[in-house]
């Protein structure tokens, strides 16, 4: 068993919207579920038919003796959790905030206590507030998919959180979870692992391969932990990726069908040399081929984005360092553009966890020791800030 306590680093300030669901789910289980759990259903109630009707109850006797063994909460189950054969919006939300016991509740807590901060300091408060609740209703309908016609309800907030996971793991790779192993009687103790391992381990081993391979029926909703986790992956790459698609293209000024002349490179580099960076920028985001990019020396590319992240521009600065680190994986400059990217992500309060990745990079391939101390100096820089 592997059961995450804690992840680092941690981002600044209080992850308002994180705190403010986890008591929205508390309060639901506290106010409505645990009073319901210790009523029995009103055997006047229509609804009570319809699901005894629904679960396939064909005589007075097994009525009776379901209905003994039923409680009041069963039936408000019925009512908002998520029924693929009836669904509906009301019901796509309200299933996010019902549980089936204290433990489903804790397990889902606890994961959305870990791991949503860091998410919800990198989208900001509205942004993550849509992103899980999208996500989890995204869980849900991939999860109907499989069960077109069923009456049994869907609840729980594991959906939506998997969604928070899947942002996690696309956004902070290199972050550590302290995880307790318990293996009896091999191994029972706590490590810190790398956070790709252990929602790995959730992924595929928790739900993956039961989703796979275990006939429906455990209770558990693996179908909708895969949805929610890849929803909210495609979402985290999307928000990496397509707005710099965006930048480039707002920049070169040219549609997506325009010609590259060859001789755009030369240009490039020859108005880098007269030192001439504003006239720089709009020939370089105007290549869109890669091959005609990586013919531009590192060197070259950290003038021009030194110049924009010096002139306010940051956004396109960091196009280019990111995109000196992912297409120039072996340069020896590479050091640059990981501090770079560094001191660009720090200067925005919401991207201080991404900074510290980047300054870490650094320090792991750099042979310059002026470099590495002024990247640990950051690295000290955010523990401070992160724990203040």
């Amino acid at each position: 068993m592997f059961l995450p306590l804690a992840d680092q680093p941690n981002p600044p300030g209080r992850a308002y919207v994180t705190w403010m669901l986890m008591a929205l789910n508390i309060l639901v289980f506290v106010v409505v579920t645990l009073p319901l759990l210790r009523l029995r259903p009103d055997p006047n109630d229509p609804l009570l038919l319809e699901y005894l009707h629904r679960i396939g109850v064909t005589s007075v006797r097994q009525a009776q003796t379901v209905a003994a063994q039923m409680s009041a909460y069963d039936l408000l189950v019925f009512e908002y959790g998520f029924k693929s054969a009836v669904p509906s919006l009301s019901t796509l939300l309200s299933s996010l905030f019902l549980h089936a016991g204290i433990l489903h509740l804790a397990g889902n807590m606890l994961f959305l206590w870990i791991f949503g901060d860091n998410v919800e300091h990198r989208l900001g408060w509205l942004s993550y507030l849509v992103l899980y609740l999208f996500t989890g209703m995204m869980a849900t309908l991939f999860f109907a998919l499989f069960v077109v016609d069923s009456y049994t309800p869907l609840i729980g907030a594991s959906g939506a959180i998997s969604g928070v996971l899947g942002c996690y793991f696309v956004w902070f790779p290199k972050n550590k979870v302290k995880t307790f192993i318990f293996l009896f009687p091999f191994i029972m103790d706590s490590f810190y692992l790398p956070v790709r391992l252990v929602l790995g381990v959730y992924l595929i081993v928790d739900n993956l391969l039961p989703f796979l391979f275990t006939q429906s029926g455990s209770g558990v909703a693996h179908g909708a932990h895969l949805g929610g986790f890849l929803a909210g992956a495609v979402i985290a790459y999307g928000f990496d990726h397509l707005p710099l698609l965006h930048r480039s293209r707002q920049l070169s000024g040219q549609s997506d069908g325009s010609e590259m002349h060859p001789s755009l490179v030369e240009h490039f580099n020859e108005l880098i040399e007269q030192r001439q960076f504003a006239a720089a920028v709009p020939v370089y985001f105007s290549l869109r081929d890669k091959t005609q990019r990586q013919q531009i020396s590192v060197l070259a590319l950290l003038q021009l984005a030194y110049y924009l992240y010096a002139n306010g521009d940051d956004d396109a600065a960091l196009v280019i360092y990111r995109r000196c680190i992912a297409e120039h994986p072996t340069d020896t400059a590479l050091d640059q553009a990981y501090f770079g990217a560094g001191k660009v992500l720090l200067k925005k309060r919401n991207r201080w966890t991404s900074a510290y990745h980047y300054f870490l990079a650094a320090v792991d391939v750099t042979e310059n020791k002026t470099l590495a101390q002024a990247a640990r100096q950051h690295l000290r820089e955010i523990d401070w800030r992160s724990n203040h």
